[in-house]
């Protein structure tokens, strides 16, 4: 893989995290990056995601926070948009 393909996708994630939560860091970037890795493994292949779920239970659980907070985050910026 290329570094400019890194960087390239790298500025896609950013752009993306400001999009849906009205702000980005690294940390947003980071959280949302693990969002869309689990939510595309669960829809794709339920059956694995379960297996993590029981094989790592915290993990289970924070992974629940991450997009518990990206869902408010996402919630709020699409509120504050609308008024």
């Amino acid at each position: 893989m290329s570094n400019k393909l890194e960087e390239q996708i790298d500025g896609l994630l950013e752009k993306y995290t400001e999009l849906l939560l009205g702000e980005t860091d690294e940390d947003l970037k980071k959280q949302v990056e693990m969002w869309i890795i689990y939510t595309h493994i669960a829809k794709s292949m339920p059956a694995l995601a379960k297996h993590w779920n029981g094989t790592y239970p915290d993990a289970k659980k924070e992974i629940k926070e991450v997009i518990y907070h990206i869902k408010t985050l996402n919630e709020e910026h699409r509120k504050n948009g609308k008024e």
